[in-house]
């Protein structure tokens, strides 16, 4: 047959290599037309039968990245749902079925129903390097992984390290495929093919659970692991607000993992699931992450080396997390003493996340003291992250504009001073562009490119190109104070706060917003972002009009600044807040607390601080974690206020 998305090859060992190469697209993805393919590739494979099948990417950019999210946008019943997940159910099945060795080399991502398809294989070799991930990540739509992975994942690597995957939706790499029995085998790039090639004509014996993982998933062991999860699962997510997760376990237990087997009605059901809310919600996010990233794609500039100034904690992770992105750093302060604390940070995060010495070591090769600052000469991107003091800032940017090369983006990181204030020691202040990360760098991954009434519309594209380059999501915002989280998040904590001098306990506040769906009550954020730091912004937004809260100022005071100090609301125990018992939570104490919140919210769309209110939900969500099965706030009052 002729294939537009596969492309064949049979070779002298009557091995079929088989490439998924989906047509007019960087990246594959299963369509109903690239499964429709597959599924007659495999027919037509039955006779003659070759040898052996290797499936393999044609592509450099990944192996399978999963289903088409954009089918799923697109459905308009339950039936045409199912009738998605059915076609990728059989031809999994089919796959599995094949009466030869079948064999998935993987190089590049492999998620969703592209592990699914990987599964489905008797043999999966990975190639060992940085790009190479694996993951099931269905839950993070609201949906399960449907075309086989709830089944075959814990017959592979055993039900709790499957069950972490799925409820999770976190990758592993390829080194930790191996030794999980995700793979078989994870080798250098050099020798993949013929790696591939011998497993394939060699076929070994499958790989086997050992005998704990082989018991667990017996019907007798399996409510007591899917109880176990349970447990751990309700300290995480309520059942109500992300149904995906319990589905999945509820799948494994009673059904062994077969979408089909549930009676209509049953939670563990992909028909529950796609007519709820949260899958509908979420899904949404999934697209609206993708149209942040698009914004990256407005400019062709790539940096190579970034000056950030400012070794505290904001400046230092920016730095850590630029160089474990593959990027040249030099890190500028005063003197080498305040520079020292900033390189230990950035060593335990490289240990934390690269985890391989190799890579450990490449990092931090990469990221370069600078106390004389002759990195500003050479770089791309300039980032000052240095206290906020207008005067300091003007004078700073004005060396930087004098020394930068032509075409450096020259950025700061402020996150209450007005860019138009900063800029006017510039000689030319179209160059300046606020890039403002976000505490902790390596976690949040939402950063606002902030543009002046100067900024050049350039430079603020480059700067949003920046920021995808080292993966993070950037929206742009008006230059207004607060910009958009700061903004929307001030009268929150304000809320909160005032609710402690009023006598409420700070659990009984936090506890709301957490039943709300918050992943973090108002008075821990505090505590984590640093009193001094949350006193100071809600100056700034108030214009310096209004008294901070009376229990906030006395604690910043003291130097009780929260969990960087150790004490603030709360006393913080390795890295911990120490928390007394909650008080009753009632609904009006959750509406009490959110109305701020929701009514900036609006006010910043109004004002065209960000473009549309789509965009205001996701920088929301991305940058204060507001409740994603919901949608984002403005989703959340417009289903409030929809008739019933």
């Amino acid at each position: 047959m002729t294939a537009k998305h596969w492309k064949l090859d049979t070779d002298r060992d009557n091995i079929v290599w088989l490439s998924v190469d989906k047509a007019d697209s960087s990246t594959n993805t299963l369509s109903a037309d690239v499964v429709a393919e597959f599924s007659a590739i495999l027919d037509e494979m039955r006779s003659p039968k070759p040898r052996a099948l290797i499936i393999r990417s044609g592509k450099r950019s990944g192996f399978v990245a999963g289903a088409d999210i954009e089918e799923f946008t697109r459905i308009s019943s339950t039936q045409e749902a199912l009738a998605i997940v059915r076609r990728g159910w059989d031809v999994m099945n089919k796959l599995a079925a094949m009466p030869f060795p079948t064999l998935a080399l993987i190089s590049g991502y492999c998620m969703g129903g592209g592990l699914e398809l990987a599964l489905a294989c008797r043999y999966r070799i990975a190639v060992d390097q940085p790009g190479t991930r694996f993951a099931l990540p269905e839950v993070m739509l609201g949906i399960l992984p449907g075309w086989g992975g709830v089944m075959r994942l814990p017959r592979v690597v055993g039900p709790s390290a499957a069950l972490d995957m799925m409820l999770t939706g976190r990758s592993v790499d390829a080194r930790r495929a191996r030794l999980m029995g995700l793979v078989d085998a994870s080798v250098p790039e050099r020798i993949m093919e013929n790696s591939a090639r011998m497993m394939a004509l060699e076929a070994p014996a499958r790989h086997r659970l050992a005998l704990l993982q082989s018991l667990t998933n017996t019907p007798l062991l399996r409510p007591l692991v899917a109880s176990m999860a349970r447990k751990q699962l309700a300290a995480r997510a309520r059942r109500e607000h992300y149904p995906a997760p319990y589905a999945i376990v509820d799948l494994w237990q009673k059904y062994d993992g077969d979408p089909f087997a549930p009676p209509a009605g049953d939670p563990a059901s992909m028909a529950t699931l796609v007519e709820g809310e949260t899958a509908r919600n979420l899904i949404r996010i999934f697209r609206l992450q993708e149209r942040m990233k698009s914004l990256g794609k407005e400019s062709d500039f790539e940096a190579r080396h970034v000056h950030v100034i400012g070794a505290g904690v904001m400046g230092s992770d920016i730095a850590a997390w630029c160089a474990m992105r593959g990027l040249t750093v030099t890190l500028q302060d005063q003197n080498a003493k305040a520079l020292a604390p900033a390189m230990k940070r950035a060593g335990a995060l490289f240990k934390r996340r690269l985890r391989d010495k190799r890579r450990i070591r490449d990092a931090s090769d990469r990221l370069i003291p600078d106390v004389a600052g002759d990195g500003v000469r050479r770089a791309d991107v300039i980032i000052e992250a240095i206290f906020e003091n207008l005067e300091i800032k003007r004078a700073l940017f004005a060396k930087l504009h004098a020394a930068a090369k032509p075409g450096a983006i020259l950025a700061t990181n402020t996150s209450s001073l007005k860019l138009a204030d900063i800029g006017t020691a510039l000689a030319d202040p179209s160059r300046l562009v606020g890039i403002h990360f976000f505490n902790p760098v390596a976690q949040m991954q939402l950063v606002e490119i902030v543009s002046g009434a100067n900024t050049d519309g350039q430079a603020a594209k480059d700067a949003a190109a920046f920021v995808r380059q080292i993966d993070k999501l950037p929206l742009h915002a008006k230059d207004s104070p607060g910009f958009l989280v700061n903004r929307v998040l001030g009268p929150y904590l304000d809320q909160a706060l005032r609710l402690v001098d009023q006598g409420m306990a700070p659990e009984t506040i936090d506890a709301a917003m957490t039943q709300f769906g918050m992943p973090m009550g108002p008075i821990e954020l505090a505590d984590t972002v640093g009193l001094d730091i949350c006193m100071h912004a809600g100056q700034a937004l108030a214009g310096g009009n209004a008294e901070p809260p009376k229990r906030l100022a006395h604690l910043v005071t003291a130097g009780s600044l929260g969990k960087k100090s150790g004490r603030g609301y709360y006393t913080w125990r390795d890295g911990k807040a120490q928390k007394g018992a909650a008080g009753a939570v009632t609904e009006e104490l959750i509406q009490r607390l959110i109305a701020p919140y929701l009514k900036e919210a609006q006010a910043v769309v109004a004002e065209g601080i960000v473009a549309d209110a789509d965009l205001a939900d996701a920088g929301l969500i991305f940058g204060t974690g507001f409740a994603p099965f919901t949608g984002g706030p403005l989703r959340y009052l417009s289903a409030k206020t929809a008739p019933r």
